[in-house]
């Protein structure tokens, strides 16, 4: 299993679109194989969910993320958890271990284009 993490510095982003890079993560047996970091290659609409499931990534954990992205990754095999928080050794722990706390999107999408109310958004 693969695992993608939107990361800001050693913790997971608000928004899987803006953050930094990606901690990719290989698991087998409840073990982690392999890890590493990986440069955001750009946020543009749809580009991501692809480029991610092209990755060979089962899921992807982040803070937040919209409708239309959830939706682009499942059309693309990637699994969305969104809510998550938190040190990314951590998160990548719980993942494992079936105690990952979720909750609702950190980035609440509005209306508008240009207001997602989202922080991340005003780079």
């Amino acid at each position: 299993m693969k695992i993608a993490i939107a990361t800001e510095g050693s913790t997971v982003a608000q928004h899987f679109g803006r953050c930094p890079s990606y901690t990719m993560v290989e698991v087998e047996e409840r073990k982690i194989i392999k890890k590493e970091n990986v440069a955001n290659p750009g946020h543009e609409p749809g580009f991501l969910p692809k480029f991610l499931s092209e990755m060979g990534v089962d899921f992807i954990l982040s803070g937040g993320m919209g409708p239309k992205a959830i939706n682009l990754f499942h059309q693309n095999g990637v699994e969305p958890i969104i809510g998550v928080s938190g040190n990314i050794d951590e998160v990548i722990s719980d993942f494992i271990n079936g105690e990952l706390a979720t909750g609702e999107s950190h980035c609440n999408h509005g209306e508008r284009d240009h207001d997602h109310g989202c922080d991340k958004h005003e780079q």
